[in-house]
């Protein structure tokens, strides 16, 4: 094991196994990342989430060693990659070669500047027309359009935790009227289509590109059947949790806890340098 990763402080076997095998065969791993909370530092408003500034770099350095590198997001993929350049930054995701983004849960797909998706479910118009009425009853709370999804975020209530617990049986029961599923996560509960989850996503992404070895960096609760596929996968896995004081579902799953989008970052860059000395 490179002392540079070793560092990190791995914890269990599979993990330490996986990471051998992507410093043995970088040919044959898969990079696979969240958007919000890991690459990128949760906010009030989510329109205003930009990436780690050093992300996209430390991207470039594993995508030009590795099999793919693939974001797989609940944000449309297009939005992914507009957040995705820090203001006054110089390079940002869509310099990353070879990047696919896999949006909306892996329902959108973007990939050389060209995007992939089929329609917006019917059901989504119910909900728009209803959800406005349930935010109403809690100020602060605010409802982000995704296209093909909406989400409720209560983090800008006075008591985000009570309003979310207070929502979740009424958003639960709209949802089921307009054919949706609910995906709860970090003071937000956001009404998608079912059918597709991560895990999902990040299999078949793993598939395409005929994977060896993979890791998968996510921070919250829509990210559990990304780190359920990398552990019941064929290849070795390395699921490695951004910390927060808001999941502990994910941290206890996770085979390196790292601090935040920058500690993702900077575990990035460390296997980008060894890759390149091997």
């Amino acid at each position: 094991m490179s002392a540079e990763i070793d560092r990190f402080g791995v914890r269990t076997e599979a993990g330490r196994a996986a990471l051998e095998a992507m410093l043995a065969d970088p040919a044959g791993a898969v990079i696979a990342s969240d958007f919000d909370g890991t690459l990128s530092p949760i906010v009030a408003d989510p329109a205003a989430a930009y990436i780690h500034p050093e992300a996209p770099a430390a991207l470039a350095g594993l995508a030009r060693a590795v099999a793919g590198v693939v974001i797989v997001t609940g944000r449309p993929a297009e939005q992914a990659i507009a957040l995705g350049r820090p203001p006054g930054g110089t390079t940002g995701l869509a310099d990353v070669p070879g990047l696919v983004v896999l949006g909306q849960y892996g329902v959108e797909r973007w990939e050389d500047g060209r995007l992939t998706a089929p329609p917006p479910p019917p059901g989504l118009d119910r909900v728009r027309a209803a959800l406005p009425g349930l935010a109403a009853r809690f100020p602060g709370a605010r409802i982000e359009d995704k296209g093909r999804a909406l989400a409720l975020h209560t983090r800008g209530c006075a008591d985000p935790q009570a309003a979310l617990d207070a929502l979740a049986d009424p958003v639960a029961e709209l949802a089921a009227e307009a054919g949706l599923k609910v995906e709860p996560g970090r003071m937000v509960l956001e009404l998608r289509p079912p059918g597709m989850d991560k895990g999902r996503a990040l299999e078949g992404f793993l598939a395409e590109r005929g994977a060896r070895s993979v890791l998968f960096a996510g921070d919250d609760l829509g990210d559990l059947a990304a780190f359920d596929a990398v552990h019941r996968g064929a290849v070795p896995g390395l699921a490695v949790c951004s910390g927060s004081a808001e999941v502990t579902a994910l941290r206890d799953k996770a085979d390196i806890v790292v601090d935040g989008p920058a500690g993702v970052v900077e575990l990035l860059r460390a296997l980008a340098a060894a890759l390149a000395a091997r």
